[in-house]
């Protein structure tokens, strides 16, 4: 297998509906002091294990380095990269990905970290699923080492500790009528965006200097859910790199209580429900629900065809501890999507072995 890799501006990224991949992202992320960098990849679509007639499938890769130690950093792949081959080629194109990039990364690079978009095999597996439909999930480790490095040369891809980005998410169709959108969620959502309507909340688009709105709900949803707390300047940056990348939405309670806000932002053809927050008081109104709706018809209207939920359990398992958060995501419809998560390529694998074992015992670091 031969993957040509180019470098390019990170401003020249192509329009894509995965927004971690995107130019937007990359400002975000420089604007937040990492480091970005961009590649063009060409490669031979017989290679992947696809049908294609074209002589080449062109795509590209957004890689953000993160230090790790002042002589180490890591290379990481926030939801890349978005070609993606057949099942049983995926080990081998990663490998000779990660290598073709092996001379663009910094020398004191330990790995590059793959956080894959492609659906994971097991949840296409017949035998993935429990009596009552519900996804499994994924083996353990060992196991899916053993089917993600099959037919590579040097067995060198790692299911890496933990997982950065959601796996687990459900993306709402939106190339129907407003009807029939709502018509496919859950009885109980429909009547709980009635509910909102009748109790007198409005949504309304908000601005930057709205922001300590949304930081003041969000506070609240991070202490009441045990959440780790993302610093203010975090929203800001989204706020300063661009405004046609992204709304903030402000459900009020007669159009003076803030209730519950949400960040959505737009790439490709797709609307990605990023941030949400809602307050610990009127919790009976409903808020949350309609405005969830009202962003489902912005990102319609935005011209998107999908709307990402971005983020829910595996399944619907009543003892999982984001289970609510299942239950309210569930309801607006949607088909579920199980990525393959972090995938790891070691270069120094005696710093990789050393990293690994604080990263497991930390379980906190984020580098997305």
């Amino acid at each position: 297998m031969e993957v040509s890799i180019q470098p390019k501006s990170t401003s020249g990224l192509y329009d894509t509906p995965l927004l971690h991949q995107s130019a937007f992202w990359s400002a975000v992320k420089k604007k937040q002091g990492i480091t970005c960098e961009a590649y063009d990849i060409k490669v031979r679509p017989q290679e992947l294990g696809l049908s294609n007639q074209s002589a080449y499938l062109l795509d590209d890769l957004l890689i953000l380095i993160q230090p790790i130690t002042k002589e180490s950093c890591l290379a990481y792949s926030p939801y890349g990269p978005f070609l993606t081959p057949s099942d049983e080629i995926a080990g081998p194109f990663l490998e000779e990905l990660s290598e073709a990039l092996r001379p663009h990364l910094p020398e004191e690079c330990i790995a590059l970290r793959w956080d894959l978009p492609w659906e994971s095999p097991w949840a296409l597996d017949a035998d993935g699923f429990d009596e009552n439909g519900q996804w499994k999930g994924p083996p353990q480790p060992e196991l899916q080492e053993l089917r993600l490095n099959w037919g590579t040369c040097e067995h060198n891809l790692r299911k890496a500790s933990g997982d950065i980005l959601p796996t687990d998410t459900l993306l709402v169709t939106l190339r129907h009528d407003e009807d029939d959108i709502l018509a496919s969620m859950k009885a109980k959502t429909r009547y709980n965006i009635r509910l909102a309507k009748r109790h007198g909340i409005v949504v309304k688009r908000g601005s930057f200097e709205d922001l300590d709105v949304f930081y003041t709900l969000y506070r609240q949803t991070c202490r009441r859910n045990r959440l780790n707390l993302h610093h203010r300047s975090y929203f800001e940056t989204l706020f300063i790199t661009g405004c046609d990348d992204f709304e903030l939405l402000i459900a009020y309670l007669d159009r003076q209580t803030p209730l519950a806000a949400l960040f959505i932002t737009y790439s490709g053809d797709r609307a990605t429900y990023l941030y949400g927050a809602s307050s610990s008081d009127h919790r009976n109104k409903m808020a949350p629900y309609l405005l969830q709706w009202e962003a489902i018809k912005h990102a319609k209207e935005n011209g998107c065809r999908q709307y990402d939920l971005f983020g829910t359990p595996p399944n619907k398992n009543p003892a999982h501890p984001m289970h609510g958060l299942y239950r309210f995501k569930s309801g607006f419809g949607g088909d579920e999507l199980h990525r393959l998560g972090c995938w790891d390529y070691p270069f120094n694998h005696e710093e990789y072995e050393e990293y690994s074992k604080v990263e497991l015992l930390a379980r906190g670091y984020h580098l997305n």
